[in-house]
């Protein structure tokens, strides 16, 4: 897959600024919606599609595509800015964010818009359906280079079928298969070591034949290569754990769990009030673009 060079992490770093950006105006728009998560995966999604993956905008369902499976659909605002950004659609749309008539639900549809994969909104459900096409693809062809990449919430870890899938992927020696977790910590009723605690987490994925690593999601070159080491794995299928701080970017919004699934205008007034979190945000956001490298 090559290497990430400086001049194309400090490119990616200046287009995730922008996709955070492209969210939080989403959201603004729509008045509803899901912060923290969108924000904090932004710098991944940035990769997978700028970077990593085989996609073509100008075909969305070229056969020899990897496919990109988002189970934990209330981050969409994400996934739709970032296939606006890679000119699946007009950058326009998005502010159509979950008004009715629009191709941008607040959950993904797959039927919707060129390129989507799969509809997501059950929880747990987006690893099954990863899986499915990793065995599908390895039936049509036992030497595919495709891949399936799978992204999930730690939330969403706590729902049995995820387990189920987990067990079958292993058996199944899916290396076909890579998943990414956003081990941001929090869902929408809290912190999940308070609500559902889910350590050790990578020696429970170990324990199910997966090979395991370990990452800080907001660093491009940790994260390609650990997607680099996974493209490699032979024989068992492949997680990364993106640690994440919720609602990156926005340093006043960080780490709160209460932006799960508030959007900014509807958020906790413990930092900002909530006529002034949009503006914030979003002043915020173009300060730190400013301070990016540009080589």
């Amino acid at each position: 897959m090559g290497y990430l060079s400086n001049h194309e992490e400090h490119a990616l770093m200046r287009t995730a600024n922008e996709i955070r950006q492209s969210i939080i105006e989403s959201l603004i728009a729509a008045g509803s919606g899901h912060t923290a998560g969108p924000l904090d995966m932004a710098d991944v999604f940035t990769l997978l599609f700028f970077k990593v993956a085989k996609l073509d905008p100008q075909n969305p369902f070229w056969a020899e595509r990897d496919r990109i499976v988002l189970s934990n659909g209330h981050i969409c605002p994400l996934l739709y800015a970032t296939m606006a950004h890679r000119g699946f659609f007009p950058k326009e749309e998005l502010l159509t964010l979950r008004k009715f008539g629009t191709r941008l639900q607040g959950h993904p549809h797959r039927g919707a818009l060129p390129g989507l994969e799969t509809t997501s909104g059950p929880l747990g459900s987006g690893l099954s359906q990863a899986i499915g096409m990793a065995i599908a693809d390895r039936m049509d062809n036992p030497f595919t280079s495709k891949f399936i990449y799978a992204l999930l919430s730690d939330g969403e870890l706590q729902e049995g079928n995820t387990w189920e899938a987990l067990m079958l992927a292993g058996k199944e020696k899916l290396h076909n298969l890579i998943a990414i977790v956003d081990r941001n910590g929090i869902q929408i009723d809290g912190f999940t070591k308070d609500v559902m605690p889910l350590e050790p987490l990578a020696e429970k994925f170990a324990a199910f034949n997966w090979d395991v690593q370990e990452v800080d999601g907001h660093n491009f070159h940790a994260l390609y290569d650990a997607i680099t080491k996974a493209q490699s794995v032979f024989g068992q299928p492949s997680i990364i754990i993106a640690h994440t701080i919720p609602s990156r970017g926005v340093d006043v919004f960080e780490r709160d769990f209460r932006w799960h699934g508030n959007p900014p205008g509807k958020g906790p007034e413990t930092s900002v009030p909530k006529d002034k979190q949009g503006e914030v945000a979003l002043r915020k956001l173009r300060t730190l673009n400013d301070m990016l490298p540009l080589d």
